[in-house]
């Protein structure tokens, strides 16, 4: 086990993310997804080590754009259909944002790998 020198951010979408979500393709009753089913989709973040609440608040209003702008773009990726304004209202409405300061590797076999992020592996097309 490794200790990494990061925190974490784990972002989970509220209700009002889910409705947004189910208004893009509206459907039916038992076709809507619900709130667990997209909170098995919570991303975690890894983020500079924060040693306060007050540090972490900081980065969290610092960075909300990133992280409401990335949320979004996992269900939507035609930013035209997101919801306007994007501004720090709609993040605290559209997601909740948990902290660890610790974050552990418990993966003792394969070493920790940086690359950048393809949207495409990201986002599933109607291509496949």
């Amino acid at each position: 086990m490794k200790l990494l020198n990061r925190s974490a951010l784990s972002v989970k979408p509220t209700q009002a993310f889910v409705d947004w979500i189910n208004s893009l393709e509206p459907t039916v009753g038992e076709d809507d997804l619900t709130l667990d089913d997209v909170e098995r989709e919570s991303t975690v973040y890894l983020i500079p080590e924060m040693d306060s609440p007050e540090v972490l608040a900081a980065y969290v209003r610092e960075r909300h754009l990133d992280l409401l702008e990335n949320e979004l773009s996992a269900w939507e990726e035609d930013a035209r259909q997101w919801p306007e304004p994007l501004d720090w209202a709609l993040f605290e409405q559209f997601l909740v944002v948990e902290h660890s300061y610790l974050a552990l590797d418990l993966d003792d076999e394969v070493p920790l790998e940086i690359s950048e992020i393809d949207d495409s592996l990201l986002l599933e097309t109607d291509e496949d």
